[in-house]
């Protein structure tokens, strides 16, 4: 049988690893989420110069102003578009990347809570009499902080969601101000 000291140096070391290999998942997807930004912002800066290149020989070909005001007009909507499918994908990656981090960090929350409880348990069997308020203290303390944190985690998926709420409705809203204004662009033709 364990002394309570090397109870909890053991459950301090396992503590001390679990946060390193949760340090490390995190790290990596960190890299993946930016690695994916980087590899969307080269796409599109190859894309965006390829279609600026078209563009000015485009306008540069124009024989009068009406055309080319015409073919200025015609670029807007295509624009706006691209736009808001980078403004997409942009928020797609950041919302995988946080959805990661939150299962994560929850499941090692979990464990974590799971094993401080089976040490308490443990130790609380071994406890000198009369320590049976002190120990119902503590296991109350960490009932108290996993509700703590089990809000907080709620609070935050509620944040996301309205952020993510937001920015649609943005995007939706921006969509509709260039499709009138591309439209308005035909009319007068």
């Amino acid at each position: 049988m364990f002394t309570v000291p090397e109870q909890f140096s053991s459950a301090a070391k396992a503590n001390f690893e679990a946060q390193l290999a949760l340090f490390t998942t995190l790290t990596g997807k960190a890299f993946d989420s930016v690695e994916k930004i980087v590899d969307l912002n080269l796409n599109v800066a190859k894309a965006s110069l390829e279609d600026s290149s078209i563009t000015a020989k485009q306008l540069l070909s124009a024989k009068d102003p009406q055309e080319f005001f015409s073919l200025t007009a015609a670029q807007a909507q295509p624009t706006a578009a691209k736009a808001i499918a980078y403004g997409r994908h942009l928020a797609g990656i950041a919302t995988t990347a946080q959805a990661e981090f939150a299962r994560i960090t929850e499941e090692q929350i979990a464990e974590t809570g799971r094993k401080v409880s089976a040490l308490v348990d443990d130790v609380s069997k071994n406890a000198p009499a009369g320590s049976e308020n002190v120990v119902a203290l503590f296991k109350n303390a960490i009932g108290s902080a996993n509700a703590g944190y089990e809000q907080f985690s709620k609070t935050t998926k509620q944040a996301v969601e309205v952020i993510e709420a937001n920015v649609n409705t943005a995007v939706s809203q921006f969509s509709q101000a260039v499709e009138k204004t591309a439209s308005a662009g035909r009319a007068r033709k």
